[in-house]
């Protein structure tokens, strides 16, 4: 059986992580047991074991050294061919598409897409929303060109980005919450409450938005959302609370849900992303467009 581009993607991030806890949440946001069951499947296909591991070390064998090698230089061929094909479909079809989580609002598709049909005539924008289980927001499958997310983002160099907003941190609460007629609240008054979380694959972005570098305790997790209209739906029904940007307190405004500002918190950074290995003009315009037209308020 013929090994999949996925199971060397697996494979190379466990080899260079020598761990299979942080390639498994760091490097490929997907569940440790099926990162393992992968590399056993893998390892039988090879007919070779790979690495050699016990409770507390990873170690690459000789013919999982062998084998790093080649797998390097086929996902770096793939890659290359990806980018090649992605380059002239998207000169062909002169289209750019823009990952999110969530909704981008404050009137800046119109603003966007406007400028960009001045710079660069014929190209169209197409916009897609991308699950919370991936925090590239959609960028590391190639799935779009460009995406605008909250930071954190994995920094495994392979993405770039350029900070457009800085916003407090906000929670939403269930209309008849306790806290709802304060005018702010803070993060101990928040302490005992059941969060709702960004799926475990968000990794360091889930952490961000449950304030875990600010707490004494661990959050208490009431549930996991995947996007951010299931977390509205989840706080209305009085499932948990959820911190958020203020710009999107604004945003998805609803009668059954109330924000307020958490004070002493670190703020949240909006920041246009794109790969690091892709200079085409369209992903440079797009992002000076972008940054121009939340500088301008639009």
């Amino acid at each position: 059986m013929d090994a999949h581009l996925r199971d060397l993607r697996y494979f190379v991030a466990v080899a260079e992580e020598l761990s299979f806890t942080k390639a498994a949440n760091e490097r490929l946001f997907i569940a440790q047991p099926t990162l393992s069951r992968q590399i056993r499947l893998l390892e039988a296909s090879l007919r070779a074991r790979l690495f050699e591991r016990d409770h507390r070390t990873v170690r690459l064998t000789e013919a999982g050294e062998v084998l790093l090698g080649q797998a390097r230089l086929l996902l770096d061929q793939w890659d290359e061919t990806q980018r090649a094909v992605a380059e002239v479909a998207a000169g062909a079809n002169m289209a750019l598409r823009v990952g999110f989580h969530t909704r981008i609002g404050r009137g800046l598709i119109p603003a966007v897409t406007s400028r960009m049909a001045e710079q660069l005539p014929g190209w169209k924008l197409t916009f897609r929303q991308v699950s919370w289980r991936d925090p590239t927001a959609g960028l590391a499958s190639a799935e779009v060109d460009v995406a605008i997310a909250w930071l954190p983002v994995p920094e495994t160099g392979r993405l770039s980005w350029q900070v457009v907003a800085t916003e407090d941190r906000w929670v939403a609460l269930p209309a008849n919450h306790r806290l709802a007629r304060r005018e702010a609240v803070t993060l101990d008054d928040l302490s005992d409450e059941p969060f709702i979380a960004l799926p475990a694959s968000a990794g360091a972005l889930r952490q961000f938005w449950l304030a875990a570098e600010q707490r004494q305790a661990p959050p208490r997790i009431a549930a996991e959302a995947e996007t951010a209209e299931e977390t509205f739906e989840a706080v209305a029904s009085g499932l948990g609370v959820a911190l958020l940007a203020a710009g999107n307190a604004e945003i998805y405004q609803r009668d059954d849900v109330v924000c307020r500002p958490v004070t002493g918190l670190p703020p949240s950074q909006l920041a246009v992303l794109w790969r690091t290995d892709d200079e085409r003009k369209a992903i440079q315009v797009f992002t000076g467009i972008f940054c121009r037209c939340v500088q301008a308020g639009r």
